[in-house]
């Protein structure tokens, strides 16, 4: 999917956890099915799931990236009524593996994306994690600069450049009004909160019909709450849209800077995951049609 991808075997997993981590160093290691963008994935036995990204590096600020979101985890499992990961160690670069890498527990359950179940159930589970997720004191924090959770306006020249590029691929002329339209909404009096900022449907995990966990937490931060609206339109139908809509009691203004947040996720993943991650691009497809509806 990316220029400066690693691919890492399984033995090169084996042979880092067994150096850096002797106690599990008896447990089977597996690879893991993945759609997503960020790390491949492996189960070491049957509690823990280790996460390589897939650009790895040993500039400092990855590391401190996977520390940061260790440190989101512990807060977040704290503080929601739902699973998240907990954090179980950072391992180091090593033979095969030019970067940090992380353990944390495992959760069972299936991504959203994989089972069918009742859409307004949902809807209503997520609005009550999201709920509880904004209301985590932020201590004074605002965002940070960086990530998704700023002025919608900040990402004008992405999401131009990502529609030109997906002229035959999208109905790119209604979706620049749309865009248009979303990033010229102020922010009014709507504080920053705490976000997961990526709420994609691989990232929702389903246990016997219902929201189990919600997953990566790498794109946690403090921002605008209309980004946590994404769902609105990359996961629910028109009827259960609406049915996340009321939950959250949100107003027009941040309804509409999540349609805009939506929309720059969608065109920037579209042309760029077109030929490598067909699931990923199928998500945007829809994506990009819900926020014209």
């Amino acid at each position: 999917m990316h220029a400066d991808q690693v691919d890492v075997s399984t033995e090169v997993v084996a042979a880092l956890v067994a150096e850096q981590f002797p106690e599990w160093r008896a447990l089977p290691v597996r690879p893991l099915p993945s759609t997503g963008t960020v790390n491949a994935l492996f189960r070491l036995g049957a509690e823990i799931v280790l996460r390589f990204p897939l650009q790895p590096t040993v500039d400092p600020e990855l590391r401190a990236e996977l520390l940061r979101e260790q440190e989101h985890a512990q807060l977040l499992g704290r503080s929601l009524p739902i699973a998240v990961p907990e954090p179980l160690g950072l391992g180091e670069p090593g033979e095969g593996y030019p970067g940090p890498w992380t353990a944390y527990r495992w959760i069972p359950g299936e991504p959203i994306h994989a089972v069918r179940l009742g859409l307004d159930a949902f809807a209503r589970d997520l609005a009550g994690v999201v709920t509880a997720l904004h209301a985590i004191d932020t201590g004074g924090r605002a965002w940070s600069g960086s990530g998704r959770g700023g002025p919608l306006a900040d990402q004008d020249d992405g999401v131009r450049s990502a529609l030109a590029s997906s002229i035959q691929l999208t109905d790119t002329a209604r979706l620049a009004e749309v865009w248009g339209r979303c990033r010229a909404i102020p922010r009014y009096q709507v504080a920053d909160a705490w976000i997961h900022a990526d709420l994609m449907p691989g990232n929702l995990l389903v246990r016997d019909g219902r929201l189990a966990a919600v997953i990566d937490l790498g794109a946690v931060n403090v921002g605008d709450p209309a980004v946590d609206l994404m769902p609105a339109w990359n996961l629910f139908d028109a009827g259960s849209r609406e049915t996340y809509r009321r939950a959250l009691g949100v107003d027009d203004a941040t309804w509409e800077r999540g349609r805009g947040w939506a929309l720059q996720q969608a065109i920037n993943a579209l042309p760029y995951y077109v030929e490598t991650n067909l699931v990923m691009a199928a998500i945007a497809r829809r994506t990009l049609r819900a926020v014209l509806d």
